[in-house]
């Protein structure tokens, strides 16, 4: 039997916890964590993980003391790298570990990685106050500052509760890493909501001691099966009940003021700008946008994974009228960006489940496809990529395709009507009132979704 991958013998000591993370999962361990382990002062700065609802991460990683495997699928083979900046790894429910970490003046960064559903978000871009779970928590801070918060912002604001209490003279940055735009801006605007909500004066505390940055991040990272646990094994000859599978391609973006300190993340590869909007922007639109049309329209077409669905000529030209319209509506070049795209999408080594993709299109429409689609409008243009994707979604809400997971399953399932022409007026007018007056949208949407059912 092979031993059990552990820190003695297989990684390097654990760093002193300098940062603290919410929503560990695949994504963060082969990006947040992969390029804080390539840090040349990573040795300086660990991380406390804490997972998502499930402790399954939690588990998997405590006996192996925080470390895991990287398997980076490459065309030719898997490379494999061991990944120590996880110093400690909880399950969410280890409340007064998280409050310990925010009182102690070390802890410097704040990181998270939720679904744009976990920012509780009303239409508004607030905080969703109406939300049985938001109101719960809200109204758990008020009798007890200690209470466990089952979302992320009132989580956030429970532990600023802790360092203020504990008198911390240090200051910490919050960091998103989700796939919204200005997610610093979005993050800090529902946490300070919460914290209005809870105790006023908290908030005034807040805009002293906490800042807020932004970040784009780009990594596709498939769930683990099996077959990786396997290849660790026959690879490396030890035991990981938890590698992690990932693309060779890794880019992070990140602006904002570290007020107490970061890792040298600029000497591991990520790029420092005062302005994450262009490449937010392009990612979003062009990964994050064709992402969502495969996930839509090509499972309607009975593929499963993103390698499969862009090899096939059909699809891959649906993907490039996108693409065209995305690129066009950019602030900044986009076709390199592109061609590195198609070889990202047809690693046949990457199994990226196009159903994965597919959950909170409610989320994720608006963000990844209306803005270039209303310039296109704008401009007098009427253009199939990004009607398509709306169409597809339309048919996928209709039960064509991937099945519908959503975090606003019940309101947008609602939409759906007697027939299709229905269906698409309700949809563009929850979508947006502009789109719903627009005739030729309302027109050729329904075209292609009967082109696509």
């Amino acid at each position: 039997m092979s031993p059990r991958l552990s820190r003695d013998g297989f990684g390097r000591p654990a760093a002193p916890v300098k940062m603290v993370h919410l929503g560990i999962g695949n994504f963060t361990r082969a990006h947040q964590a992969w390029y804080t382990e390539h840090a040349p002062d990573a040795a300086e700065w660990g991380i406390a993980a804490f997972t998502g609802r499930r402790p399954d991460t939690a588990e998997a990683l405590a006996p192996q003391d925080g470390l895991y495997t990287l398997i980076t699928r490459e065309a030719d083979g898997d490379r494999f790298e061991v990944i120590s900046s996880l110093s400690k790894v909880h399950a969410s429910t280890e409340n007064d570990a998280f409050l310990g970490y925010l009182a102690n003046p070390a802890t410097a960064v704040i990181t998270s990685t939720v679904t744009e559903a976990g920012y509780m978000r009303a239409a508004d871009g607030h905080l969703d106050v109406a939300n049985d779970r938001v109101a719960a928590d809200i109204e758990a801070l008020k009798a007890d500052p200690r209470a466990a918060c089952a979302t992320t912002p009132l989580k956030l604001v429970s532990g600023f509760l802790a360092r203020r209490a504990a008198g911390v003279d240090g200051g910490i940055t919050v960091l998103p890493c989700d796939n919204l735009p200005e997610n610093g801006k979005a993050f800090s605007t529902v946490v300070i909501d919460g914290a209005k909500a809870v105790d006023p004066s908290l908030a005034e505390w807040m805009a002293e001691n906490v800042a807020w940055a932004t970040c784009m991040v780009d990594r596709i990272t498939p769930a683990t099966t099996d077959e990786e646990r396997a290849a660790v094994e026959t690879g490396c000859g030890y035991a990981d009940a938890s590698p992690v599978p990932t693309e060779p391609f890794a880019e992070w973006v990140v602006s904002g003021d570290f007020i107490a300190g970061r890792p040298a993340w600029e000497e591991a590869g990520v790029t420092i700008v005062d302005d994450v909007t262009p490449f937010e922007e392009r990612k979003l639109w062009m990964l994050n946008g064709s992402h969502s049309l495969m996930a839509y329209a090509a499972t309607i077409r009975g593929f499963e994974t993103v390698a499969d669905a862009i090899n096939d000529p059909e699809v891959r030209g649906w993907v490039n009228e996108w693409w065209d319209v995305a690129g066009a509506n950019l602030s900044v070049p986009s076709d390199e960006y592109r061609a590195k795209l198609i070889d990202r999408f047809e690693n046949p080594r990457i199994r990226h489940l196009l159903a994965q993709i597919a959950a909170d299109g409610s989320q994720k429409i608006p963000v990844r496809i209306l803005p270039a689609l209303r310039a296109e409008r704008a401009a007098g243009r009427l253009p199939d990529g990004p009607l398509r994707a709306i169409a597809a979604w339309i048919q996928h809400l209709r039960g064509h395709g991937a099945p519908v997971k959503d975090a606003q399953a019940e309101t947008v399932l609602a939409l759906v009507g007697e027939d299709l022409p229905a269906t698409v007026a309700n949809v563009l007018a929850w979508l947006g009132a502009d789109l719903a007056a627009d005739a030729a949208v309302v027109a050729r949407v329904t075209e292609l979704a009967d082109d696509l059912a």
